[in-house]
């Protein structure tokens, strides 16, 4: 556990889709359609419903994000913040930190307390994970002293790659 401000920063190794929140982060595309990496596991686990609900929203534009309905998952929320336009294409450290930023703000201003965020633009995005976690704890200390409701953010990854480099990042 770290502190940011008054945030807890936890980072974990484990399946984003098992993690009870009251948000779970969706690292998406602008179009809103889910595909494969984090985004396709949270549908498989939580359902239809969750892209459907993002649908309406579209576009998003990279910089912007949105909550919706969590389905099955043991959430309120799911945060949809775009890394990229569309997908499955690259994208970039600027992307991955301009994406979380949004997703914090987005859940702060539903009222989530917490958040759990996986490795953003790290799967097809192509973004190594040692800049991902840079570009990540940035927004993260960016946003530390404009959380509202936010108390927790909770970073967790399938893989120990994005898991070291969180840690790393933060000391």
């Amino acid at each position: 556990m770290s502190k940011l401000g008054d945030l807890v920063v936890e980072v974990k190794q484990g399946d984003l889709t098992k993690q009870a929140a009251d948000a779970i982060c969706n690292p998406a595309n602008s179009l809103m359609y889910v595909g494969g990496g984090a985004a396709g596991a949270l549908k498989r686990a939580g359902g239809e419903a969750i892209e459907r609900d993002a649908l309406k929203h579209a576009p998003v534009p990279v910089g912007n994000a949105i909550a919706t309905t969590a389905g099955k998952l043991q959430a309120r929320w799911v945060v949809h913040a775009p890394t990229m336009e569309r997908p499955a294409m690259r994208t970039t450290d600027e992307k991955v930190y301009r994406a979380t930023l949004a997703a914090l703000r987005c859940a702060d201003e539903v009222g989530a307390e917490n958040i759990v965020i996986p490795g953003m633009g790290t799967g097809v995005g192509g973004v190594s994970c040692e800049n991902a976690a840079r570009e990540m704890i940035k927004a993260l200390q960016e946003f530390s002293s404009a959380a509202k409701s936010l108390k927790k953010i909770v970073l967790c990854d399938l893989g120990d790659e994005m898991v070291n480099a969180w840690r790393d990042a933060l000391r």
